[in-house]
């Protein structure tokens, strides 16, 4: 996928295959005296959705280049990462995340996340918290959360019908017009904020070999879950950055799963004007918030 210079791809291997991620390798990131060895890491997971991908933190995670080491990786069935045929589960993301912790870090970690891999992550941080130093997630839900079923959807209901799916996924999902109106429609407050490079990202995305089978399991549900049964597990540092509109979660959602643990979560912040992914949206606000939150956290 699209990448910012100065960053190389790498892979770890996972029990579901190759895991590729992007780092700092060379000019203008890397000095001579190769300060960056002991450097902290701060690892950038992308959120699901039709051609997602470590693209989308890219407008961000330079930011901090110089000063931390990064990592930002494809998940599994995303990007360049492998793409198994398989239905996806839960456990593939809450196995495949683990293996990619512990296969790179090698202290306790901050993880900056999106969405539904946000929630994942939580559940992570749950059963593994000597993985993490702090968690910085934007719009983490479950997507089932405080009891609503996403499955039973319509639209759930309907990408479930085998043969209209992969029908639904080459016409709403896999072309450059299906990928732009999504974000000018759906992902993005003001549509405004789309460009070309964004589109086409996404779309190499979506037109990985079998990128369909991790994009139909997000859609049909089958990643979905109640993350309100397990916040109050939480005992990580976390600060919580929720758009105002977005459309798939409000922050209503976000504000009463951040009350049922206000020990763990030390921040909710809610930004006017803004969508589902606020690092794309607008990455140097999420930058200026990323920085605070750094600083709040590691400090406790």
């Amino acid at each position: 996928m699209l990448q910012p210079p100065g960053f190389g791809q790498y892979s770890i291997t996972t029990s579901l295959g190759e895991m590729v991620y992007y780092t700092a390798d060379s000019s203008p990131w890397l000095r001579e005296s190769r300060e960056t060895d002991s450097a902290k890491t701060l690892v950038f997971l992308h959120g699901f959705g039709g051609g997602s991908s470590a693209y989308e933190w890219s407008q961000v995670y330079p930011a901090f280049a110089t000063e931390y080491r990064i990592l930002a990786p494809d998940l599994i069935g995303w990007g360049r990462s492998s793409h198994p045929v398989r239905n996806y589960q839960i456990d593939d993301y809450l196995t495949t995340i683990t293996e990619f912790l512990e296969k790179t870090c090698n202290a306790p970690t901050t993880v900056i996340a999106s969405s539904l891999t946000a929630a994942f992550v939580i559940r992570v941080a749950i059963a593994r918290p000597e993985l993490f130093s702090s968690l910085i997630l934007t719009t983490p839900a479950g997507l089932s959360d405080f009891g609503e079923n996403y499955t039973r959807s319509f639209f759930a209901q309907l990408v479930s019908t085998p043969i209209l799916d992969n029908l639904i996924y080459g016409v709403g999902v896999a072309n450059e017009l299906a990928i732009r109106s999504f974000l000018e429609q759906r992902q993005f407050a003001c549509p405004e904020r789309v460009y070309p490079e964004m589109v086409e990202a996404y779309l190499q995305g979506a037109k990985q070999p079998n990128a369909e089978y991790s994009a139909l399991s997000f859609v049909r549900g089958d990643l979905c879950f109640d993350l309100s049964d397990y916040i109050t597990q939480l005992t990580i540092p976390t600060a919580i950055i929720w758009g105002r509109k977005s459309q798939f979660t409000g922050p209503e959602i976000g504000h009463r799963l951040a009350q049922m643990n206000p020990e763990a979560i030390k921040v909710f912040q809610v930004l006017e004007n803004v969508g589902l992914t606020p690092q794309l949206e607008l990455p140097a606000v999420t930058i200026g918030l990323i920085r605070k939150f750094l600083t709040l956290l590691n400090s406790q």
